[in-house]
């Protein structure tokens, strides 16, 4: 015996269409509310990254100890960056924490080792025996320069 063929019935056939359009309408209004609500790119803060850079210039400032005083500014300049840094990556949508918290510690560590000399050199120049010691080798030194030495003239 044959079996009988199952039909849909007009109906079904209507329904079928219909969900299959609000499907697709539903799927239309999703990618237009995507690219409506796109996230936006996060920014990294302008602050913590120039508490990096003036943090590692107070450092290296710092080790050529010629440009000690100047690496002390920088260090001070590093360490209002980083808070500010650090207060605004906790806005939404901005990063760089990490960026504020290396130039911060950086920027703490000059300062602690500037003051730190600082302390000490004023300490050796308060210590009376100390700086007579100087003088007094300061004088050998002088007395050990040789006096009758001929400048060779250009003629």
């Amino acid at each position: 015996m044959a079996q009988p063929v199952h039909e849909p019935r007009p109906d079904d056939r209507g329904a079928r269409r219909h969900d299959e359009k609000d499907a697709r309408r539903h799927d239309a209004r999703l990618t237009e509310r995507d690219d409506v609500r796109e996230p936006k790119p996060a920014k990294t803060s302008a602050a913590a990254t120039f508490a990096l850079v003036f943090g590692l210039s107070a450092l290296l400032s710092f080790l050529t100890l010629v440009l000690a005083p100047l690496a002390l500014v920088l260090a001070v300049i590093g360490i209002l960056l980083g808070v500010a840094g650090l207060t605004m990556t906790k806005r939404r949508g901005v990063t760089g924490k990490g960026l504020a918290i290396a130039g911060l510690v950086m920027s703490v560590l000059v300062l602690l080792l500037g003051l730190l000399g600082v302390i000490g050199v004023s300490t050796f120049l308060n210590d009376d025996q100390a700086v007579e010691r100087l003088e007094q080798r300061v004088e050998q030194l002088r007395d050990q320069v040789p006096t009758d030495v001929e400048i060779p003239t250009g003629s």
